[in-house]
């Protein structure tokens, strides 16, 4: 079977890595981008009913009051629940960023805070990030959409690296010369939209693997990232989709599905 680093650590029973930061995040998580925000309070409950244990939005995503209502109404201790949430470059210091999200969601510090995109100026804004985890505002800090380059230099020069990259990553859009050098720099890489935005579902590769082994091709798609050792947080707005999606951690596939798999890339 091929598959990445194995991880024997576990939060509030939820499989996890373990970040630079010695914090543990859950290596499947609900995304909740371009969910209305009148339905991510329920799109929250229902993955937390379904066993996630990670729930990943944003300041641009205009839902962060839904995840924090749909935490509350869960009733899990706040620390059996990792929150990931990140700043729009250039909309203002990220200090006011970061509390104007904290006041939305409800909480009083986040799991995980991310630089959305590289944006103009995206250098500068690391200080800032690095202070905001020294302060304990955010447990562990880290980018997304970051280049192999641009991670590279930022790393190179930071006090407190990024411990996380957050970017698109399903087999058709993946790159095994950057997750090797993720790991050598000690930064996690983090897969959004493991679906491809929908469009690998129909992908014959996937539909045929899927058919069989009795599965759906999101379950393939996920279970694809998490063999590879890289987390991932799939969206959903419905709860037999979410429920399905967090089906992936009993079973595995083979080393001949990984590599049909594998070779969709740029396909």
């Amino acid at each position: 079977m091929t598959s990445g680093p194995a991880s024997q650590d576990l939060l509030a029973g939820a499989p996890a890595v373990r970040l630079a930061s010695d914090v543990l995040m859950p290596v499947l998580g609900l995304g909740v981008w371009r969910v209305p925000a009148d339905e991510t309070e329920q799109a929250v409950l229902w993955a937390l009913e379904a066993g996630y244990r990670h729930v990943d939005t944003a300041a641009a995503y205009g839902n962060e009051k839904g995840v924090g209502r749909g935490l509350r109404a869960s009733g899990l201790p706040r620390e059996d629940v990792f929150v990931t949430t990140k700043l729009r470059p250039g909309r203002g210091e990220p200090r006011r960023q970061l509390e104007a999200s904290l006041r939305n969601l409800g909480l009083d510090r986040v799991d995980l805070y991310l630089i959305h995109w590289p944006g103009r100026g995206a250098d500068a804004l690391w200080p800032d990030l690095e202070r905001l985890h020294a302060d304990g505002l955010a447990r562990a800090v880290g980018v997304s959409n970051y280049g192999t380059d641009l991670l590279r230099r930022t790393v190179e020069r930071a006090e407190v690296p990024p411990m996380v990259n957050q970017v698109e990553w399903h087999p058709g859009v993946w790159s095994p010369s950057a997750l090797r050098a993720h790991r050598e720099l000690g930064v996690v890489l983090e897969s959004y939209s493991p679906l491809g935005h929908g469009r690998m579902l129909d992908d014959p590769v996937v539909a045929g693997i899927a058919q069989r082994l009795g599965r759906t091709p999101a379950q393939v798609l996920v279970r694809w990232c998490l063999q590879h050792g890289v987390p991932t947080i799939p969206k959903s707005r419905s709860r037999e989709r979410i429920v399905e999606n967090a089906d992936v951690l009993d079973w595995a596939l083979g080393d001949e599905d990984m590599a049909l798999l594998d070779a969709l890339r740029g396909g």
